[in-house]
């Protein structure tokens, strides 16, 4: 079970990441967070969670900037236009491919994936993708749902279209008809189903078991560890809050999406609330997806993800 206190723990545990830069005495003047709608996240914003926690260590102010999807946060993430956000298992992957300044920090199970076709779509299994139009996010969550699931069917990427499209235009496309299939996470998973009448294939329960992660830019955690251990602690508070309160959260999240509170609370439903240090379990995890990108020639270069996990300072 991840929770915060063996987060803590486990953070402390992992290797230290090498950096030239040495810690800063002077707080930042701003702790910038990256976050998309459906996260936890979203409650630490409404609770000001973060502000309060950081307040205490002499950081004035907190900005939050918003994301649609990962791929970009990742990128701002690494340009150091951001210090702190949170996002699935592919975006680190081909964010420390491009090189780009990012640590990971903590570690969450990831919301429920699922590859939808629309309810009167001939296709019935995975296997039936094959030569159709499957959209996904490239270089999100969904990307690496999509290469495990067709590998599960005996199809490679190259087996189907893919047709790289954000969650935004990929609702459209599905609603209107011009994808055979559609990949993604929830809530959108959830307004596929419940708004757009669409079929579920297949799910992430019992194919991939994925994990999201709190990620840092680099010289920020180098030069504010104390703060950035401070933010992920804060973060486990709000987890907790969130875990305790799945109705209240599904209702935080509904009204700043403008998801109707059904379909989000089916999404939280079945979300695991939890938190945790990058174990070895879970940097292995990652790095099979990022040995599998390389072989399948989706990433140029491999890459080892333990370089890039942070260490906490241990006061």
């Amino acid at each position: 079970m991840l929770n915060r206190r063996s987060a803590l723990a486990g953070l402390l545990a992992v290797p230290s990441l090498a950096s030239a830069i040495r810690p800063s005495a002077a707080a930042p003047a701003e702790f910038r967070v990256g976050y998309q709608k459906s996260g936890v996240l979203v409650v630490a914003r409404q609770q000001g969670t973060l502000e309060a926690r950081l307040k205490a260590l002499g950081v004035p102010s907190v900005k939050w900037v918003e994301f649609q999807y990962g791929p970009p946060m990742m990128e701002a993430l690494g340009l150091g236009s951001i210090d702190f956000g949170a996002v699935g298992d592919t975006p680190p992957i081909f964010a420390q491919v491009a090189g780009a300044k990012v640590v990971y920090a903590a570690a969450t199970p990831a919301s429920q994936s699922a590859i939808l076709v629309p309810q009167d779509s001939p296709i019935r299994s995975l296997a039936e993708l094959k030569g159709k139009k499957l959209a996904f996010a490239r270089g999100s969550s969904s990307h690496n749902f999509v290469v495990q699931a067709l590998a599960k069917a005996g199809l490679a990427p190259s087996d189907v279209q893919q047709t790289f499209l954000n969650p935004a235009d990929a609702v459209a496309a599905f609603s209107r008809g011009s994808i055979d299939a559609w990949a993604v996470w929830d809530p959108y998973f959830a307004i596929a189903e419940k708004r757009h009448n669409g079929r579920v294939l297949t799910t992430t329960q019992g194919v991939l078991d994925s994990y999201s992660f709190y990620l840092a830019n680099r010289d920020f955690a180098a030069r504010h560890p104390t703060v950035l251990k401070a933010a992920v602690d804060a973060v486990g508070d709000t987890v907790a809050w969130s875990a305790r309160n799945r109705d209240k959260l599904a209702a935080a999240i509904s009204e700043v999406t403008g998801v109707d509170l059904e379909i989000q609370k089916h999404a939280v439903d079945r979300l695991r609330i939890e938190i945790g240090p990058m174990t070895d379990q879970i940097i292995q995890s990652q790095q099979t997806i990022a040995d599998s990108f390389h072989k399948l020639g989706i990433v140029p270069r491999q890459v080892t993800v333990r370089d890039i996990v942070w260490t906490a300072p241990q006061s």
